[in-house]
């Protein structure tokens, strides 16, 4: 999976605990709004600079009220931004060529997703990068009810956002000495984001072979 080893190369190459320092609550807010639902965010790492910005508020870098308010206002935000993009630019998306902040497979990967799980994979898809950053756009160009659409997305950002910024500001009270430990803990989070991807490639070659 190249995309899961970029993402552990970007780890392993960048502390990104100065570069959230460095680029505060607007770049964070920007950021997370940028993969949510930007087609050309799906590149950034949303799940490991959560939860590393909620260990830096743990340790009185950033205050976590104002944090969980602008990563949860900045992931609603995106998918609102990303519906509406394809409800206006429709079937457009489908037939742009291939480039460096565009690929079919990254739309057909959520398209397969969408139609799995229908309203529920705004929820879902929140956990699964690349995945998250698509499916608002497809929403858009399904015409999903908007009303439908904002219920879901508030509940997925609530879900996600605050609850990933949470569990490293509570992780990083109980845990001393917890920054030690930020590598080992960041590749996980990126492992398990990668989970639900996983399974379901598993799944669908199980069905195929017992299909044959």
């Amino acid at each position: 999976m190249p995309f899961l080893t970029n993402r552990v190369d970007f780890l392993l190459n960048i502390d990104l605990s100065i570069l959230i320092q460095t680029i505060g609550y607007l770049g964070i807010f920007l950021i997370i709004f940028a993969e949510s639902g930007l087609f050309f965010g799906f590149f950034l790492p949303g799940d490991t600079l959560l939860f590393t910005a909620g260990l830096l508020a743990s340790q009185g870098y950033f205050d976590i009220v104002s944090l969980v308010l602008l990563v949860t206002l900045g992931a609603i935000g995106g998918d609102q931004i990303g519906y509406l993009f394809g409800k206006k630019i429709g079937p457009k998306i489908f037939t742009r060529d291939d480039s460096f902040f565009f690929k079919k497979k990254y739309i057909a990967d959520a398209e397969n997703f969408y139609a799995k799980h229908g309203k529920k994979a705004i929820v879902l898809a929140r956990f699964i990068p690349v995945v998250r950053t698509f499916i608002p756009i497809l929403a858009g160009v399904g015409k999903m009810h908007y009303a439908t659409f904002v219920s879901y997305n508030i509940i997925g950002a609530l879900i996600w956002a605050t609850g990933i910024t949470l569990l490293g500001y509570f992780l990083g009270q109980q845990i001393p000495n917890i920054d030690n430990y930020l590598i080992p803990i960041l590749l996980l989070i990126v492992l398990v984001s990668f989970l639900p991807t996983i399974f379901s490639f598993i799944y669908d070659k199980i069905k195929k072979c017992m299909k044959q």
